[in-house]
């Protein structure tokens, strides 16, 4: 694929040696210095796919001036930029190439240090990232590679402002890289804006989940989702589990709960330090925690192989992010389970997540609420209410009571992560 034989020999020595889907469609053009918009499964290699040909560009520029970088990634989250700086750490292991990462809940004084003599490799959050610039502890003006990991997100009107105001300080002239599981209408519309003419290389159609992911749903109550989420869990204490909420209170007090019934369990969410959430992952990834409860925080690039179960304790508001909660377990073709609790109050997240996934997800117990069979809601996150005549979405379990939604129509967006 045009990378050089020190690269393809370090491969080697990490046991990779055959290139995944996305990873062979997209490096050849990434080699011949053309703009990618790279959509794929997660667990499928997507760091590899953009990091080696940053790696291999940007490996005969010699070294940066001070304070400058050569290639830029950007991440939504804390967690994903160190993963992806870990990642190309060991790609360029025994090369001078340096890499480095910035992100929020650390000193920016120690960070703005590191950044002093140039950097090869950047991996940044956008607000810290912003912050060293106004410091002028960083210049972009030599930037040839800029890579968005989870565009998606990235392009969602919660960053795009920062990324905009990032993009003043980059050269017009760069290589421009767009990764993603997900690429909604509006978010390609945005893409346009820093995308050059680029090659759309796409190995599975968007919110594809992974072949090996079995998804099943509860129809259940909401004052009954705990006991359940105990239960099921206690059929597999020796398996990694994560468990998504929507807010941070809501997960902490989960977490407690399950600590109390005996479940080595930690959680991160925004309310967490820097320092709190590296740890609860660490444990979680040696096997010292085996559940992990955590808002969408989590939800996007971590890569944890041996998580086996994926629970949806609490129904996403961004249909989207539900591909990429589950894309958390079967990685790099591993086999795992993905179960979603649905309260009467979740038909309208439900539809919706079926919508994208193009599919109706397995009844696993409880009978289907009524309404989900009614019109689609709408893109303000609620749900529109049903006329009452609305029918069972799947058989369930024989002699199920039929359960009817609670009154009221869309509720409030939850708090961020």
């Amino acid at each position: 694929m045009g990378l050089p034989k020190s690269l393809v020999t370090r491969l080697t020595q990490m046991g990779l040696t055959e290139p995944t889907p996305i990873q062979a469609g997209a490096i050849p053009f990434a080699m011949a210095g053309r703009d990618v918009m790279g959509l794929a499964q997660t667990g499928t290699g997507k760091t590899a796919a953009f990091g080696l040909p940053l790696v291999a560009q940007i490996s005969g520029l010699g070294r940066p001036d001070p304070k400058s970088v050569r290639g830029l990634v950007l991440a939504p989250t804390r967690e994903l930029a160190s993963q992806i700086a870990e990642t190309l750490k060991e790609l360029t292991l025994g090369s001078p190439l340096k890499v480095a990462v910035v992100v929020g809940g650390q000193s920016l004084n120690a960070q703005s240090k590191r950044l002093e003599r140039g950097i090869d490799l950047l991996v940044a959050t956008p607000g810290r990232l912003i912050d060293l610039i106004e410091r002028r502890a960083v210049r972009l003006n030599e930037c040839s590679f800029l890579v968005l990991d989870e565009a998606d997100q990235m392009l969602d009107m919660g960053f795009i402002h920062a990324l905009r105001q990032i993009s003043t300080h980059l050269p017009k002239k760069r290589q421009t890289m767009l990764f993603s599981a997900t690429m909604p209408k509006l978010m390609e519309d945005l893409s346009r804006e820093y995308l050059n003419n680029p090659e759309k290389v796409q190995v599975s159609p968007p919110g594809k989940a992974a072949d090996k992911i079995e998804q099943s749903v509860h129809f259940i109550a909401k004052a009954e989702k705990t006991k359940l989420l105990i239960e099921l869990l206690d059929k597999h204490k020796d398996e990694l589990a994560l468990v998504f909420g929507r807010t941070k209170h809501g997960s902490e007090k989960l977490m407690k709960t399950l600590e109390k019934a005996g479940f080595a369990a930690a959680s991160i969410h925004g309310n967490k330090s820097q320092g709190q959430r590296d740890r609860a992952l660490k444990a979680f990834r040696d096997g010292t925690v085996r559940v992990l409860v955590a808002t969408d925080v989590a939800a996007r690039g971590l890569d944890i192989p041996a998580v086996r179960h994926v629970y949806n304790f609490e129904l996403p508001n961004v249909p989207e992010n539900y591909v990429h909660r589950i894309g958390r377990t079967a990685r790099a073709g591993r086999e795992g389970s993905a179960i979603a609790f649905c309260a009467p109050d979740e038909i309208g997240e439900l539809k919706a997540i079926q919508k994208v996934l193009k599919m109706t997800i397995p009844v696993a117990s409880g009978r289907a609420w009524e309404g989900l069979d009614t019109p689609d809601r709408g893109g303000n996150g609620g749900q529109r209410r049903g006329n009452g005549g609305g029918k069972p979405a799947g058989a369930g379990k024989p002699g199920a009571p039929r359960r009817r939604r609670s009154g009221g129509g869309g509720r409030p967006a939850a708090k961020a992560a």
